[in-house]
């Protein structure tokens, strides 16, 4: 114990002190835990899958495979619910974090009465870094001003690089390091991925580590932007699975199933249930559209195959290294194989988000697209459900093919197992108690003096050494979005929510998991009792996790969110020296009239881009091409370009864009629509051109930010990034109309619709 200090008037006379530092448990290991985005149950080689994953193989190999993972439906919630050992109704991260709903469960951001795993580490001695995807933050939170209480450096990680969205372009990422966004370090003509990047940092982090802090514990938290969309990976990795898919999905669940069987995974009793009811047969589609949607399942198994390559250099360090037989490895998703591609997947899926369709002979022309830079590739609901073989539905539903996913562990000094499987039932809110059991930590009544609620989950510890190890016994309730389940003594009873409808008109379903493991046997006519009694359950706990109100929505809360946020503010001004800004901190020019002018000094024959919003998967750029004022809006790829009918004359001007709404004529096949909008150039305000068009901006603007005086990422408009202006921009104002007019359920109704 140090010494208590004594402070003399001389050194001579005083005693020195040096607190002790926090000191980990006794044999503590480092945690490297893999996080995937919607991988489905089947995806990896090791549960079934014919795409090759050696490396997480050669993991479950040399550790467990749990069968009976359960997340949450979604990404922001099931990451919350991982960080905190909470269920996330219950610390208010109910739904996305892009958007606060208002209520206690919805509010988008994890509170902080639930410490984070690194915050309950950190007093014992644990160094933390966090790489990848975060999305636990509110999106209007997530700009240069912050607030930064809930980014990862708020929460308790050391260092941080990675992104804060839902999704970003794996080419173009738009990138944080700790609280300041970045540029990528390459282009992707220098071959750059984000998959490798994170990869490297990863690397770079526990280099440093070893330097400076050989004797501490590590957690790195690796949450990889794979495989969500977009499906980006090489070519020539993407163009190798062809020959592999292309007898297609239902072929393909059929052989998965096989597998899973052969292997262990599934009880040799199980059946395989029919199609979901929103999938065609494959034979169904014409010969053409059967490649189309192989490509676009060759894109997918691409990128989970690139992504396995560049885990398998992150391992290949760790063992060099020596740090591999005392780091607990952990490699899982955090829901199931997405349905957000529709039935026909699609290039760009940007586009009919504001209800400009991607026609299949679009699609058809863009194949090699597929994968690429500047796309935005998912793939259909068939390969969804091939995805998540046997289980049915997909990632946002609370039946086994959104909520039951894979988990690999692997541990050598402290696991025995080698190769074994692991049939308990387990959920997210189970693995922070675990790792904490393991570490030999207790959760902490105080976390940056906060009091900590209650932690919900139960650790699962007992069953890394004893396969007999009994599941926990106390209920899980699920929710998203509307659909419920809850599981509780190896029943389920769960209801599909049809968005828009009465919630007491849902259909509840019954099964017994113990003894149907695909969900395939509906026993609620069989056994109405036990039904109603699993009902009841349900919304005693849901009133207990701040589950209420139930909120349906989905696309209409993306439309209105930014709006409330955003309030009335009608006016922004860029000043030279901004840089990059969140697609959801930037101006709302959704369905609204507003102007756009840039103050600027300009040569004879100047280039590049004033503003610049999104990338060329949609957005909107204001730019000159040798010295003429141009406007680009991007629609999913459809340009709606107008240029200057004379040059900017040198000096000192205003140029810009005014775009007005004329009319709101509906376009009757989508219900909903822009309007037309009239579109006129502007230099030191007088006309100086005019368009006018019936595509607009009406539910999203881009996936990727905003930038001032270049257009950084894969390009808005026809020009090569980064264009950056070769005059002297002094700033950018955005000026907007109040007579905004959103239509959310309108527009969920058209694009879902659509797909």
């Amino acid at each position: 114990m140090a010494q208590a200090p004594r402070i003399g008037v001389t050194v001579r006379d005083s005693t020195p002190h040096w607190p002790d530092p926090p000191r980990p448990p006794a044999g503590a290991p480092n945690i490297l835990l893999i996080l995937f985005d919607d991988a489905g149950f089947a995806d990896f080689g090791c549960y079934g899958s014919p795409i090759r994953t050696p490396n997480i193989d050669r993991l479950a190999a040399e550790g467990l495979r749990y069968t009976g993972f359960h997340t949450t439906a979604m990404c922001s919630t099931t990451r919350t619910a991982l960080l905190t050992g909470r269920n996330h109704h219950s610390v208010g991260v109910g739904s996305l974090a892009n958007f606060d709903s208002g209520y206690p469960g919805y509010r988008g951001k994890i509170a902080k009465e639930a410490g984070t795993l690194a915050e309950m580490l950190r007093p014992h001695g644990y160094r933390n870094y966090m790489v990848g995807k975060w999305h636990v933050t509110p999106l209007t939170e997530s700009g240069s001003t912050g607030p930064f209480d809930g980014w990862p450096l708020g929460r308790g990680f050391d260092r941080f690089y990675g992104f804060m969205d839902a999704a970003t372009d794996q080419y173009t990422p738009e990138l944080v390091r700790d609280n300041s966004p970045i540029a990528p370090p390459r282009t992707p003509d220098q071959g750059y991925h984000l998959t490798e990047d994170l990869a490297d940092q990863s690397m770079a982090f526990l280099a440093h580590h070893a330097l400076e802090r050989p004797d501490e514990p590590w957690l790195l938290w690796l949450a990889l932007g794979a495989v969500h969309a977009p499906h980006q990976a090489p070519p020539e990795i993407i163009r190798g699975y062809d020959p592999l898919f292309g007898e297609g999905w239902d072929v393909e669940r059929e052989r998965r199933f096989a597998r899973q069987k052969e292997m262990g995974i599934i009880p040799a009793a199980t059946l395989l249930p029919p199609r979901n009811d929103d999938v065609r047969p494959w034979e169904s589609y014409p010969a053409e559209e059967r490649r189309f949607f192989t490509r676009l399942q060759s894109a997918y198994a691409g990128m989970l195959d690139h992504a396995d390559r560049h885990i398998g250099r992150l391992l290949a360090f760790i063992e060099k290294a020596g740090l591999r037989e005392d780091t607990i490895l952990l490699v899982l998703s955090d829901n199931g194989g997405s349905q957000e591609g529709g039935p026909t997947g699609g290039v760009n899926l940007l586009g009919p988000r504001n209800l400009r369709e991607e026609t299949m002979a679009e699609k058809l022309a863009r194949i090699e697209d597929v994968g690429r830079p500047g796309t935005y590739a998912n793939y259909p609901l068939g390969w969804a459900m091939a995805s998540n073989t046997p289980l049915r539905r997909y990632k946002q539903n609370t039946h086994g093919g959104g909520i039951r996913d894979p988990l690999v562990i692997s541990w050598p000094k402290g696991i025995p197992a080698r190769g074994e499987l692991r049939h308990q039932f387990v959920h997210a809110c189970d693995l922070a108690p675990t790792l904490l059991e393991l570490v030999g930590v207790a959760p902490p009544a105080t976390v940056n003096g906060v009091p900590q609620m209650p932690i919900e989950g139960v650790s699962f510890a007992a069953s890394l050494r004893d396969p007999e190890a009994p599941s926990k016994d106390r209920p899980q309730y699920f929710e998203m979005f509307g659909h419920r389940g809850i599981v509780h003594e190896g029943w389920k009873a769960v209801a599909y929510h049809l968005p828009e409808t009465p919630f007491e008109e849902d259909r509840w379903e019954l099964f017994h998991l113990a003894q149907d493991f695909s969900e395939a046997h509906d026993l609620a006519t069989a056994e109405p009792e036990r039904l109603q009694a699993l009902i009841a359950l349900w919304w005693e706990e849901a009133r207990k996790h701040q589950v209420l109100p139930l909120d349906d929505r989905f696309r209409q809360r993306f439309v209105e969110n930014a709006a409330r946020v955003h309030g009335r503010r009608t006016r922004y001004v860029f000043h030279a020296g901004v840089g990059h800004v969140p697609t959801e901190v930037a101006p709302d020019i959704r369905s609204r009239g507003y102007r756009i002018e840039a103050l600027a000094e300009f040569g004879p024959d100047d280039d590049g881009v004033l503003i610049a919003h999104g990338d060329a998967t949609g957005g909107y750029s204001l730019y000159l091409r040798h010295g003429m004022l141009m406007h680009d809006m991007n629609i999913g790829g459809e340009h709606v370009v107008i240029a200057a009918d004379r040059p900017v004359p040198p000096g000192e001007h205003r140029v810009g864009v005014a775009v007005r709404r004329l009319s709101r004529e509906a376009a009757p096949s989508l219900r909903t629509g822009p309007g037309i909008t009239e579109f006129t150039l502007l230099i030191d305000g007088a006309p100086a051109g005019r368009l006018e068009s019936r595509l607009g901006f009406v539910n999203v603007i881009a996936w990727a930010g905003l930038d001032i005086g270049c257009d950084r990422g894969s390009p808005v408009a026809d020009y090569a990034a980064p264009f950056r202006f070769t005059g002297r921009l002094h700033k950018v104002t955005i000026s907007m109309e109040d007579n905004q007019a959103l239509d959310g359920d309108a527009v969920g109704r058209a694009v879902l619709a659509q797909e």
